[in-house]
């Protein structure tokens, strides 16, 4: 088995893993986070309802001149405030985490920490 096989696999178990005890209601949605390597998405999901609430990415927040690159750690909290102000605009104040398999570090903490001090509860 070559390495990106084995990296993704690893990762659908975690994923998987953590799916299974982690769910979102329409009170406290489940905050889900995806990285690539250009770019980071995060969402609000209602399970009971199979809704997504809130989304943000990095592609849709004008960055301006100061970060080139969309998929770094600036970027990522860049996308946690923006969701944070989204979700707190609808009610929403309190979330569930998903970090989709990813170790918490990173872009992943980053976006989850600006959420924090943005005004989410987890």
């Amino acid at each position: 088995m070559n390495k990106e096989k084995f990296k993704f696999k690893q990762r659908w178990r975690r994923k998987k893993r953590v799916r299974k005890k982690v769910i979102g209601t329409a009170e406290r949605p489940r905050l889900t986070a995806y990285r690539s390597l250009r770019q980071v998405y995060a969402q609000l999901i209602d399970d009971d309802g199979g809704a997504t609430l809130v989304a943000a990415c990095s592609r849709t927040i004008d960055m301006g001149n100061k970060i080139q690159n969309c998929g770094n750690k600036q970027a990522a909290a860049r996308v946690g405030k923006e969701l944070a102000d989204k979700a707190l605009a609808l009610g929403i104040r309190q979330v569930r985490f998903d970090r989709n398999g990813y170790k918490y570090h990173g872009r992943i903490r980053a976006l989850t920490e600006a959420a924090k001090e943005a005004g989410l509860v987890f």
